[in-house]
């Protein structure tokens, strides 16, 4: 027999706010992804049509056919004109035309400056090239006895290679920071100096995003990643 006294209720009232908490927890981790890219993504296209929208004259707007202001439609239109832009770039003409405007900006002190620096990151990050990091590394950094993953770029040429007091290859490594992998150092070191590594760049940035807590093989971490069998014959 039991009596309000008898600690089993309690016990039953902690077993079902723990199930509770857990399941709060599960949903949070379910619906915060989700939710995040889908605000994301609405706040980008809102802010797009806050820019374009604005440029468009008010007679070739859709809402004022149907009355309904779509969101997404600045999206399109800029998309639209992207495109067409660079169509007419790739012509002669428009080569033309942008020589002919980049040769006004040069005579232009400050003007000059800005646009050179926005120029050289647009061709770096939009550029439709073959450069891209090669492989994920280990290195030691900041100091000996401390690894850091960094990723390998190219060999080091020019000036850097010849000027650097070392007799072995030299390689561009871009160390990135955490949990923003966009922001890091650019550091040259020996070749002797930096371990290649199994793992994909794609599985060593979400590694660095993740402060290391996602590593590329989650069946079993100490591990090199699984690599999927070659269909090659």
């Amino acid at each position: 027999m039991t009596t309000p006294f008898d600690e089993e209720p309690l016990v039953r009232k902690a077993s079902l706010f723990a199930r509770l908490r857990s399941s709060f927890l599960t949903g949070l981790v379910v619906i915060a992804p989700v939710g995040l890219t889908i605000w994301l993504i609405w706040s980008v296209i809102g802010w797009i049509d806050g820019v374009v929208l604005p440029l468009v004259p008010h007679r070739l707007r859709p809402e004022e056919y149907i009355g309904i202001n779509l969101r997404g439609v600045g999206v399109i239109i800029f998309l639209l004109f992207t495109v067409f832009v660079g169509w007419i770039a790739k012509g002669l003409i428009g080569r033309s035309l942008i020589r002919w405007g980049e040769s006004l900006v040069d005579r232009m002190p400050v003007v000059r400056s800005i646009y050179s620096g926005i120029k050289q990151i647009s061709e770096t990050v939009f550029a439709q090239s073959e450069r891209s990091f090669e492989k994920a590394c280990l290195i030691e950094y900041p100091r000996r006895g401390i690894w850091a993953i960094g990723f390998i770029s190219t060999n080091a040429k020019g000036e850097i290679a010849k000027r650097a007091q070392t007799t072995g290859q030299m390689m561009s490594v871009f160390l990135p920071t955490t949990p923003n992998p966009t922001s890091g150092f650019l550091l040259f070191l020996p070749s002797e100096d930096v371990i290649e590594l199994d793992m994909s760049v794609e599985e060593a940035a979400k590694l660095v995003i993740s402060a290391g807590l996602v590593y590329p093989n989650g069946k079993d971490p100490t591990e090199p990643p699984e690599i999927a069998p070659s269909t090659d014959r």
